[in-house]
């Protein structure tokens, strides 16, 4: 007999309720009541919710309609500061002020520093971006010079602007064609056509595969940062990051103008990302042997890189160099090679779109047709061959530093940036390390900021206020600072069950989709009657 739970699950996500629902405690500090509130799992895109992330792809696919081909510039201007804005500015200048003299005459100033960082998180809170501290420590720069084995490109004057080119038909129309671009990863071995197994799995290059998908991320900024020099205006553009068949990341790419096709290619070839870490083809620690942790003495002032305690070689006794030493040592040796480049593969994929044809609906679908799963959803369970690739490709990335906070850097005998008590090499909680996400950390979705000329935020509350005029209700603004809200602990007794807060979803969706269906049938003339419209729900 099936769970009368996993029936209610399925109902949920039949109508498209959220099938994980956070609850909250609301407090209402005008009237003083309180009251439960089922938030939805789904602030992610890659919420592990099916209806949320079905949810959230949608939004996405309307960010990505409205910005792809806009005909007038995005409006940049931010908004006045309001007083409330202003107060926590000022406020915090004084607090300022105060931690300042404090740590002049040498008082503690702890308590300080938490106030400090409460108002700044206020401050993000209250609609400001960006923060009052600005960078801290000193940024590590390189020589800008090219690789010889990568090609120059050109580079034109910038214009002002984010919108490309346009033309002019035989009929008089006005033509706004844009770009959908995709990007591979190069080739680590012969794969099987149709699986994306390996042939030999013993030839493949793993390492390297592990690597680019590492730092896929950054070499996506790349391409972005030499596609603007080259084409000479703002390029806006949406983007998605999906696996291949070979669980290597590729990028779509819908691009605002349109460029020739030839310079793209030439701009994938000349893209290139290099890593410059310490090295680690020499192996120091591994099994038993492995370093081990010891306490600095206690001091008034914390230590410039924010360390208690640092980890030693068992045998010798010798600390180990820190992140910042072993990157002075790699500053310091003019004959250093970077760790790892990586670079797009030859093939590269260039489509001209026209907006309003089936052929923009259609990318647009393939831009977002992933969002709704995970990386590793690619897996297949019922292939062996597939299981051992993932395998291998697993194995590969768990002693791979995935960034410099990494635990895996003491097997090569340099400490982690920021590192605390308890790490060991292999047993990284980062989110590259995990298997569902093959390598890559970065977003699934990268999108520029004058795409749309909306922020995310902004297309939800469009959403929102359609929804509310469809019901005939009033958007009225509430105010922030009428609610507290409060999470409600596990175990509490008031809480009923998953169940039946699910079945009480479904039936509040089932009356909105029958309210609408209602407004709808008015406005078409129709008279649909009350069995009628409880089918249609």
């Amino acid at each position: 007999m099936p769970v009368a739970l996993d029936v209610a699950v399925e109902i949920a996500k039949h109508n498209g309720v959220c099938i994980r629902p956070v609850v909250l405690r609301r407090l209402d500090i005008h009237t003083g009541t309180t009251e439960d509130v089922n938030v939805p799992c789904g602030t992610t895109l890659e919420a592990k919710c099916p209806p949320c992330a079905k949810r959230n792809r949608y939004l996405r696919m309307a960010q990505c309609r409205e910005g792809w081909h806009l005909d007038a510039e995005p409006s940049t201007t931010p908004d006045e500061p309001n007083e409330e804005q202003r107060w926590l500015v000022e406020f915090r200048a004084d607090m300022q002020a105060q931690r300042d003299a404090a740590d002049k005459a040498g008082d503690d100033t702890t308590d300080l520093d938490a106030v400090l960082a409460g108002l700044d998180e206020e401050i993000n809170a209250a609609g400001m971006r960006g923060t009052l501290l600005g960078r801290t420590t000193a940024k590590r720069t390189r020589s800008t010079r090219r690789r010889q084995d990568a090609p120059d490109l050109p580079r034109r004057v910038r214009r002002n602007t984010t919108l490309g080119r346009t033309f002019t038909g035989s009929d008089g129309a006005t033509y706004r064609p844009s770009l959908f671009i995709t990007l591979t990863l190069p080739s680590y071995g012969r794969v099987r056509a149709g699986q994306g197994v390996p042939v030999d799995p013993d030839a493949y290059d793993y390492p390297r595969a592990a690597r680019d998908a590492l730092h896929f991320s950054k070499l996506v900024d790349r391409f972005v940062q030499n596609l603007r020099r080259v084409a000479g205006y703002d390029v806006q553009y949406f983007s998605s990051v999906e696996p291949q068949k070979r669980f290597a990341p590729h990028l779509h790419m819908a691009v605002r103008g349109t460029m020739p096709r030839a310079e793209i290619k030439a701009i994938a070839a000349a893209t290139y990302h290099q890593v410059w870490w310490p090295s680690v083809d020499e192996v120091r620690f591994e099994g038993e042997h492995l370093p081990v942790w010891t306490e600095r003495p206690e001091r008034a002032e914390p230590y410039p890189d924010g360390q208690d305690g640092d980890y030693l070689d068992p045998v010798t006794g010798e600390l180990l160099p820190t992140w910042h030493e072993a990157l002075d040592r790699l500053d310091a040796d003019d004959e250093a090679e970077p760790l790892h480049v990586v670079r797009f593969g030859p093939q590269v994929d260039v489509q001209g779109v026209l907006a309003g044809t089936p052929d923009a609906d259609q990318c647009i679908r393939y831009l977002s047709k992933y969002l709704t799963k995970s990386l590793g959803d690619t897996l297949d369970a019922d292939d062996p061959a597939r299981r051992d690739h993932a395998a291998r490709m697993i194995e590969a990335l768990r002693y791979e530093p995935c960034s410099a906070a990494c635990p895996n850097w003491l097997r090569y005998g340099v400490q982690p940036k920021n590192a605390r008590a308890g790490m060991s090499p292999g047993r990284c909680r980062g989110k590259a390390h995990k298997p569902e996400h093959l390598g890559y950390a970065g977003r699934r979705v990268l999108v520029s900021r004058k795409w749309s000329n909306k922020t995310l935020a902004e297309h939800k509350r469009d959403r929102r206020t359609w929804a509310l005029e469809a019901l005939g209700l009033a958007d009225e603004p509430t105010d922030p600072h009428r609610y507290v809200w409060k999470p409600v602990p596990a175990g509490d007794d008031n809480i009923p069950s998953l169940a039946l807060r699910l079945l009480r979803m479904v039936a509040e969706r089932q009356r909105w989709r029958a309210t609408l269906l209602a407004l709808e049938a008015r406005a078409t003339g129709q008279d649909l009657s009350a069995v009628e419209l409880q089918e249609a729900a």
